[in-house]
């Protein structure tokens, strides 16, 4: 038999995990990813599950009157289907509202939501063409 260790490798770290080497800059966090927009289906689907529930009224209750089916109507208000215009405008009147009022609504939220991420990201900036101060004599 032959007298040769086994053939293992060793590994030695010339610096131990996590450490800098000197001089180098500290490291800095990642920058926090950028708030996504929401999706208007989203939007709009949260406008009709606030109106239903606000009336106390059931899926089913409002699927059955729109004529549409209840587990698409609860894919709608999930934001997990784009919905036809039609469907949206069923759902609206079934709630007692028009198409343009559910449509409304939903960019009020969509305003409300987006000024929401960009002012904490444009510092300082104003949000709406109306701010300032007027004088009036």
């Amino acid at each position: 038999m032959s007298n040769q260790l086994p053939n293992e490798a060793r590994v030695i770290p010339l610096r131990p995990h996590g450490a800098r080497p000197s001089g180098a800059p500290p490291r800095q966090a990642p920058p926090a990813p950028a708030a996504k927009e929401p999706l208007w289906r989203d939007l709009v689907g949260d406008v009709l599950r606030r109106e239903r529930l606000a009336q106390e009224r059931t899926l089913k209750d409002v699927a059955d009157e729109a004529r549409i089916s209840m587990p698409y109507l609860s894919e709608v208000e999930r934001g997990r289907k784009e919905a036809s215009s039609e469907v949206l405008a069923a759902a609206a009147h079934a709630l007692g509202l028009g198409l343009g009022d559910l449509l409304t609504r939903a960019q009020g939220e969509l305003t409300r939501v987006t000024s929401r991420h960009t002012a904490g990201s444009r510092r300082g900036a104003t949000t709406s063409s109306h701010d300032g101060m007027c004088l009036a004599a």
